[in-house]
């Protein structure tokens, strides 16, 4: 007879309890030396044998991020290991193995890997979505999903999503912590007015959090949630607040098809503003979000904004001609923009000059016609003070109180130094 899938992949997981399991409800824990490795918390949840996850049927919500450091998804190890019982995967926005673009999901199947049921979460929320984990016949969720510090990455909302939804249908929630990967060194940028909340930000957060997944989910469970979910972090070791992600030693798995490696990650939570124009944001070209125009636009932007002698980033006059999305297969000008030292770097602050500088050097500019600005930047104010023509140091100036009084909030949930 031959041996099940499942036995040969069991003969190699690897299950031992080499490492004290770094789980936590609501108080922080001391990690690990810079000087040691960094693990994430599905490593800590593996070398732990699985503790917290002991006689529960377990739906994990995952994406082809969730890897260990060898490149074997999460799901598959986890199937593998006769210490879990896994039942069921729920898929985001771009699917569970990730084969749906930008707004598209994958639905519900069978995955052909592992036999598991996929249910697909994307757009659901609430009392649907309770339901969702009702019929999965799950007691306890997992998410472990890789995050890139932007308000508007919908990700982010998918754990708020399915906390809430976790806790209307009485099911324990576990959080597997991954690195942020452009720091978590501090909050930049607008606050979200709750009025302006929509699944690119459900909550009042500032537009660049400087939080990890886990840390997040703390900060929705005190703050946001109609009540406290069951809630476990599974925190990692080795990992500080001033890294980069090179320094974590883990691959990088894009997280969607338009977050290719961490340097996207690091210009995103600025210049996915560009969304909210009629210039093109770089989708459909090898450096979305990295390179910004439009036809009509020439090498006077670049100018423009070099002028500006914004810390730690130039910008380089660029033609590029979109594959898809905004001005598909025509050949356009515009920016490209090139960082040289991350640590002086404001994104935001960054994407902000850079829709102040098109605004003045190209007439042809314009909003989108749904104000989808104001759901990135969460209110009007950014919109109506690029159009009165006020200068990019006052519009950050502007937004400082309410950045000031969110770090205050966001101190209280940090887990790591």
């Amino acid at each position: 007879m031959c041996p099940s899938r499942r036995a040969l992949l069991t003969a190699t997981a690897t299950a031992t309890a080499t490492a004290a399991f770094a789980a936590t409800r609501t108080t922080p824990t001391t990690t690990a030396s810079h000087a040691d490795p960094l693990r994430t918390g599905f490593e800590q949840l593996q070398a732990s044998g699985y503790t917290a996850l002991h006689g529960r049927r377990v739906g994990v919500v995952t994406n082809p991020t969730g890897v260990t450091r060898d490149l074997r998804h999460i799901v598959d190890v986890m199937h593998a290991d006769p210490h879990v019982e896994l039942t069921a995967v729920f898929g985001p926005e771009h699917g569970f193995r990730g084969t749906a673009q930008a707004g598209g999901s994958e639905g519900r199947y069978d995955d052909p890997a592992t036999g598991l049921p996929v249910y697909d979460t994307y757009l659901k929320s609430g009392r649907p979505l309770a339901d969702i984990f009702t019929a999965s016949g799950v007691d306890t969720v997992l998410f472990d999903i890789q995050d890139v510090g932007a308000r508007f990455y919908t990700y982010i909302w998918t754990l708020y999503d399915c906390m809430e939804a976790a806790r209307l249908a009485g099911k324990r929630f576990v959080v597997l912590d991954r690195p942020n990967p452009v720091t978590g060194r501090a909050a930049q940028g607008p606050m979200l007015h709750k009025e302006f909340a929509t699944f690119v930000g459900r909550q009042p957060i500032a537009q660049a959090h400087g939080m990890t997944v886990a840390e997040l989910a703390r900060l929705f469970n005190g703050k946001f949630l109609a009540a406290p979910v069951e809630l476990t972090t599974v925190l990692m070791s080795g990992w500080k607040r001033s890294d980069f992600y090179d320094a974590s030693g883990l691959p990088w798995v894009p997280p969607s098809p338009n977050m290719p490696t961490a340097d996207t990650a690091l210009v995103y939570s600025g210049t996915c503003l560009f969304e909210g124009t009629n210039l093109s944001e770089g989708r459909g070209t090898t450096h979305p979000f990295e390179l910004l125009g439009a036809e009509g636009i020439d090498g006077r932007w670049a100018l423009e904004a070099n002028r500006l002698k914004l810390p730690g980033v130039r910008f380089r006059e660029a033609y590029f001609a979109p594959t898809f999305s905004k001005f598909q297969g025509k050949t356009i000008g515009g920016v490209q923009i090139h960082v040289h030292d991350r640590a002086a770097y404001d994104p935001v602050r960054t994407g902000i000059a850079l829709l102040v500088t098109a605004k003045k050097v190209w007439s042809g500019f314009t909003w989108r016609s749904d104000n989808w600005i104001d759901k990135l930047t969460g209110s009007t104010s950014v919109r109506r003070m690029i159009d009165a023509g006020t200068t990019a140091d006052k519009i950050v100036a502007a937004w400082q109180d309410e950045l000031k009084a969110f770090q205050g909030i966001r101190k209280e949930y940090l887990l790591y130094g």
